[in-house]
């Protein structure tokens, strides 16, 4: 990424619904720069996505937590990965899951309406047999969202020497 990429990044970042033609009046360059640079930071999997960003408690959903599942292991411990992400792909309030290393094997960031709701999801998770014991901790406060910008500013500018 360069200079120009990044400012190509900040401006989208900030305001999604611009058009290229007025990103291209604003940042000082040629409409066919910005669509090529969009273009690349897309394929090159840099961009994500261009929908709109949604707000779980927004949306009735004020509860966050995080389980630490713990999947039985032995013969087709690969598969019983993969059968736990499925089965966690079909549960609307489960928002991400990674495989992780320590203490446990996967991580599911949950949402739910309630304390009372939030014990219905884990009980949904948990009907997988492949999962042998969970751990839940509960999201008291958000202090850093979710966030990639300014990652993608580092990664413009080196690093101090």
């Amino acid at each position: 990424m360069d200079e120009i990429d990044g400012k190509v990044i900040d401006l989208f970042a900030n305001e999604p619904r611009l058009g290229v033609l007025e990103a291209s009046r604003r940042l000082g360059i040629a409409r066919g720069t910005v669509q090529a640079r969009l273009d690349k930071l897309a394929a090159s999997g840099v961009i994500t996505g261009w929908g709109p960003d949604l707000s779980p408690e927004a949306l009735g959903y004020p509860v966050m937590a995080f389980l630490t599942l713990e999947i039985r292991q032995g013969s087709g411990s690969a598969g019983g990965h993969d059968a736990v992400a499925a089965h966690l792909a079909q549960i609307p309030e489960v928002l991400e899951a990674y495989t992780i290393t320590g203490a446990g094997d996967m991580w599911a960031r949950v949402v739910a309406r309630s304390n009372a709701d939030l014990q219905r999801v884990i009980d949904l998770v948990l009907t997988e047999p492949a999962i042998d014991r969970s751990t839940t901790v509960i999201a008291l406060a958000t202090q850093i969202p979710h966030r990639v910008l300014p990652l993608a500013r580092s990664a413009v500018s080196p690093p101090p020497a």
